[in-house]
């Protein structure tokens, strides 16, 4: 992939990332075990995050080891290959514990690269 289509995936992880959070709000780990509205669109959101991570070129990810690509795009494949057994708990855990340092990152990496 070129620079510009990593830009392109970068941007949409930071999006999606951002979309997660004010998503998810304030709703407590508890609250959310009973908002399926909610579930599913944190699910939808964090494929999408980790779809786009998988896009992104080696040079790139090899260039930035501060993000967990592996990871990201392992909790991808499991929310979509998983889609019966999604852990909400961990899905909460994410969003409220992983993407906030995550959007720092990618903001630094999308300002650096326009």
């Amino acid at each position: 992939m070129s620079r510009h289509d990593d830009q392109v995936s970068l941007k949409d992880m930071l999006g999606h990332a951002k979309e997660a959070i004010e998503i998810l709000g304030n709703t407590s780990r508890e609250e959310l075990m009973d908002k399926r509205v909610t579930q599913l669109a944190l699910t939808r959101l964090m494929e999408i995050v980790g779809e786009a991570a998988n896009r992104v070129s080696q040079e790139t990810k090899q260039n930035r080891p501060k993000i967990l690509w592996a990871q990201i795009i392992g909790m991808r494949n499991r929310l979509v290959h998983g889609y019966d057994v999604v852990d909400y708990d961990l899905l909460w855990d994410t969003v409220t514990n992983d993407l906030p340092p995550l959007i720092t990152e990618l903001k630094k990496i999308v300002r650096e690269n326009s």
